[in-house]
C-alpha cells in the first residue's frame, strides 16, 4: 500500500503541533470495529472473566505478540499511511504487520508498579545479552532515535479521564533531545526522567477507540493507575525508520521528527 493516492492525513498547523508539542491525535484512524474484534481476540489469552470484575485481580495484564487479522489492518489504514509519510518522510519508514504488545489495564486498588517517566528505548547496547534479545536492560536511546522513528499509542477501547489514559509531557522531547545531544551516536540507558520535563503541562491520551496518538520518539510518558469501570485496551508499537534518521541532510528535507530535534538543539 502506498499513501500517494490519498489525500494528506495532516494539516500544516496539525504537523507544526506535532514539532512542538512532540505528538498529535488523529481520531477514526482505524475502524472501530477492528478495535472491537482486536478485544475479543485479547480477551481469550486474559485469565479473568470479562463479565465478571470480581475476577480482575491485577492491575495490568500484559499481552504479546499480536499481528495479522485486525491489528494488521489497525496500523495499516489510508490516513496513518499518509501521517507516516507526512512526519517521518516518504519511504523512510518500515511497514508493520501488527501492533505487538498490550499492557492491558483494569480498576485495581493496587498501584500497577510501571507508572514511573520515560521514553522508549530503541536499540541494544553493546553490553546487552547477545543470547537474549528481549534483554532490555542494556538498551539505549541516541540523538537519532537509531530504530524508532515514532511513538504509537492504539486505542481499542474508549478511554476516559478514570481509565488510565497515558500522562505526557507536552513538549518534553525538547528537553529528551538536548539531554541526549552530548553522548552522540553511542546514546543513553537508565535515564532518569521524573524530574526531566516536570514543570511542563500535562496532556491526557484519551479517545474513542479506533483514536490513535502519534507521537515522536523522545516525548516523555508514563502510566497511571486506572480508577474507572472498564478495562483499558492500548498497543503502544514503534514505527521504526527505514532509514537513520538525518541530523544534517544537503537537500535540507527534514521530516517533522527530524525538525523538533534540530530546532531543540538549536535552543540550547
Amino acid at each position: 500500500m502506498t499513501s500517494n493516492v490519498y489525500p494528506p492525513a495532516l494539516s500544516a498547523a496539525q504537523i507544526e503541533q506535532f514539532i512542538e508539542d512532540g505528538f498529535i491525535r488523529i481520531d477514526e484512524a482505524f475502524p472501530r470495529d477492528l478495535a472491537e474484534e482486536g478485544r475479543a481476540i485479547m480477551w481469550r489469552d486474559i485469565p479473568f472473566d470479562a463479565d465478571n470484575p470480581r475476577t480482575w485481580s491485577q492491575p495490568v495484564v500484559r499481552l504479546a505478540g499480536y499481528g495479522g487479522g485486525p491489528f494488521e489492518k489497525a496500523v495499516n489504514t489510508p490516513v496513518l499511511h499518509s501521517a507516516f509519510d507526512q512526519l517521518v518522510g516518504k519511504g523512510r519508514w518500515e511497514p508493520r504487520t501488527g501492533l505487538g504488545s498490550f499492557p492491558v489495564r483494569f480498576p485495581h486498588p493496587d498501584d500497577p508498579g510501571d507508572a514511573g517517566w520515560h521514553v522508549d528505548l530503541s536499540f541494544p547496547g553493546g553490553d546487552s545479552d547477545p543470547n537474549e534479545q528481549r534483554d532490555f536492560s542494556a538498551w539505549r536511546v541516541n540523538i537519532t532515535s537509531r530504530g524508532r522513528a515514532l511513538l504509537m499509542l492504539f486505542l481499542f477501547s474508549d478511554v476516559g479521564e478514570e481509565d488510565a489514559p497515558t500522562r505526557i509531557r507536552i513538549g518534553s522531547h525538547k528537553d529528551v533531545a538536548r539531554l541526549l545531544a552530548p553522548a552522540g551516536e553511542a546514546g543513553m540507558a537508565h535515564l532518569r526522567l521524573e524530574h526531566v520535563g516536570e514543570d511542563r503541562p500535562l496532556a491526557l491520551a484519551m479517545g474513542q477507540a479506533g483514536t490513535v496518538y502519534l507521537c515522536h520518539p523522545f516525548l516523555i510518558h508514563a502510566a497511571q493507575k486506572h480508577r474507572g469501570k472498564e478495562p483499558r485496551f492500548m498497543g503502544q508499537p514503534g514505527l521504526a525508520p527505514s532509514e537513520p534518521l538525518r541530523l544534517e541532510r544537503e537537500d535540507g528535507v527534514y521530516s517533522p521528527v527530524e525538525m523538533a530535534i534540530r530546532q531543540a538543539l538549536q535552543s540550547i
